[in-house]
């Protein structure tokens, strides 16, 4: 199924490389020929009424118009990269109990066939919003790290699948396959020690249902040579000069992922290139 809707929530403070992210998201929404809908959310926070003196008056308005603007920032960058973009674009904005926010973020995503998502590098709450969107929003996500955003590109030449042979895996390839067929090389990349026969007729089968729908991808093991697998496909993307990677969330349970770390964990901290990640 082609990508023609796709959604980006705008959370947080207005910062540099957000701005940078929200441009690219759009450049990639641009490129996939997609509707763009954007959602700015910020904490409804309760204030206890307190006595100001004419004295402070000034200070607390000026501080109020800094709040009010962040999210206004967010909106503002969204509407100026859509606009030089030529896109069919869309935004709403509201402020929500924060506790509530990533559901709500979630819940509308459903509507959408991707979700874009600006991470912050190694960003508790940004990864509380990104687990919440692998659950409950039922629907794929691709995250842009701030950290690299000026130099990722909007469209996706060169593409890798972080193959581990799993249900995870093979549903991510599937919500990818509009993705990998616009690709100039796609490349499946497996983090295995051994190459054992099931891990080869694995990869060698994915390559062939690939075929199937005119893409036409290489199969290859990486080892792990002792380091974590997300750091290893993480340092492989970035050698190879991936554009993207696509690879399946938790493929362990969650809770163990969370306690214990794991591939998930490693690349929604911080994610080595665009990141198509589905669960």
């Amino acid at each position: 199924m082609p990508i023609k809707d796709v959604f980006l929530p705008l959370v947080g403070q207005p910062r540099g490389p957000a701005l940078v992210a929200i441009e690219k998201c759009v450049a990639v929404a641009a490129d996939l020929g997609a509707r763009i809908t954007a959602l700015a959310l910020e904490d409804e926070v309760f204030v206890r009424p307190a006595v100001v003196l004419p004295t402070d008056l000034e200070s607390a308005e000026a501080a109020g118009a800094r709040d009010v603007g962040d999210m206004q920032q967010l909106l503002n960058a969204f509407t100026h990269a859509a606009s030089r973009a030529n896109i069919r674009a869309q935004s709403r904005s509201g402020k929500v109990p924060a506790d509530q926010m990533a559901s709500i973020l979630a819940e509308q995503a459903r509507f959408s066939d991707l979700t874009l998502i600006p991470v912050k590098p190694h960003d508790s709450r940004t990864e509380h919003i990104i687990e919440t969107f692998l659950f409950e929003s039922g629907r794929p996500l691709l995250l842009c790290p701030e950290q690299r955003a000026d130099e990722l590109r909007g469209e996706f030449e060169n593409v890798m699948i972080a193959w581990d042979h799993s249900a995870r895996a093979a549903r991510a390839v599937g919500d990818a396959l509009p993705i990998l067929q616009a690709a100039a090389s796609v490349r499946v990349v497996t983090v295995a020690d051994d190459k054992t026969d099931a891990i080869m007729k694995s990869g060698t089968a994915l390559v062939d249902h690939l075929r199937e729908h005119g893409v036409y991808a290489s199969f290859e093991t990486v080892k792990g040579g002792g380091s974590s697998t997300g750091k290893v496909l993480g340092s492989w993307a970035n050698s190879h000069a991936m554009d993207a990677m696509v690879m399946g969330a938790y493929h362990h349970s969650r809770l163990n992922e969370i306690v214990w770390g794991g591939v998930t964990k490693t690349i929604i901290g911080q994610p080595p290139c665009w990141v198509m990640i589905s669960h």
